[in-house]
């Protein structure tokens, strides 16, 4: 198991290293030009290139790599084009909105397509072709979509949710909480589906396997099979399920938060990209690549400890 687990955490590594590097060339592709960003159109040449050259961004790219990746590994993820304040310190700010968001989606995505599962394989029928009917809709909605349609209804109509902006939660738990219900449904509803879908087919094949029909001869509760024997083993497709929709709502989430103006990283990667902020933006692939690399291992850890015979690997 030790050696498993030093094998993923190797692979994350290189995966780590491999898309910043890539992130870090294709962000030069764009053509901005910093010093003109910062002095604006009416700047003159030599004003221009006076900036750029106090950034670095005159060097070759190579060079600029060698750079950045070195501040990197030293804890430095440099200083925002825009605003010259520290990377990380941008990071810090816009954070806590996006995990706020993040954190309440995952737990909306886990309870909700749990029960949904559990209510499709063991009800059948009509219940089964409900749940269906609500993956099938979480799949053809884009969740941005879905974003201005619930403003527009709850916000904008019907006013039971704030139009836009957040509050935070050390400041008002009440209105944190109504500020995010919108863009938690939003975020969630294509999450629900991918697990929704992989719990309810990896649950159906356990309830129909043989071994637990010879438990049912055995007088078992049905309630005692679910809970105790084909929750555990159906887990291992629904978590891996839940692990790829995060990844897949972490994107989606960035869009949300830029139609409900959310102080988050969605929206901080909005702005620095049309401000050609590139340390910014690199400090964001940092952090989400980070994140993804960690969701990964959270989910491996979690498959070896429902399945043992995976330990033995």
């Amino acid at each position: 198991m030790a050696v498993l687990l030093c094998k993923r955490a190797v692979s994350a590594l290189l995966l780590l290293i491999a898309v910043t590097t890539l992130a870090f060339f294709l962000t030069s592709l764009g053509g901005t030009d910093p010093g003109r960003n910062i002095l604006g159109p009416g700047a003159s040449s030599e004003a221009v290139a006076a900036t750029n050259h106090s950034l670095g961004v005159d060097r070759s790219l190579l060079v600029q790599y060698a750079d950045w990746a070195g501040g990197v590994f030293r804890g430095d993820l440099g200083r925002s084009y825009m605003s010259n304040q520290p990377v990380s310190r941008e990071l810090s700010t816009h954070l806590p909105v996006s995990m706020s968001l993040m954190g309440l989606s995952l737990t909306v995505v886990g309870v909700a397509s749990l029960l949904l599962a559990v209510l499709a394989a063991t009800g059948r029928g009509r219940a089964d072709r409900l749940v269906q009917l609500i993956a099938l809709a979480g799949h053809a909605v884009p969740g941005y979509l879905l974003a201005l349609l619930l403003l527009t209804a709850f916000a904008v109509h019907w006013q039971i949710f704030p139009v836009l902006g957040y509050v935070p939660l050390s400041i008002s738990p009440g209105r944190w909480l109504s500020g995010m219900v919108l863009p938690v449904l939003a975020v969630s509803l294509s999450g629900i589906s991918g697990a929704l879908l992989q719990g309810r087919g990896a649950l159906l094949d356990v309830l129909d396997a043989d071994y637990m029909r010879t438990l049912r001869s055995r007088g078992i509760s049905t309630r005692a099979l679910l809970w105790r024997h084909a929750l555990r083993n159906a887990a291992p497709p629904w978590l891996t399920a839940m692990s790829l929709g995060a990844v897949a709502m972490l994107g989606g989430s960035f869009m949300v938060e830029k139609v409900f103006a959310m102080p988050g990283l969605g929206t901080l990667a909005v702005n620095s990209t049309l401000a050609g902020d590139r340390p910014v933006l690199m400090g964001l692939v940092v952090l989400t690549a980070a994140m993804v690399v960690l969701v990964n291992l959270l989910t491996d850890l979690a498959q070896l400890w429902l399945t043992p015979k995976a330990r033995t690997i």
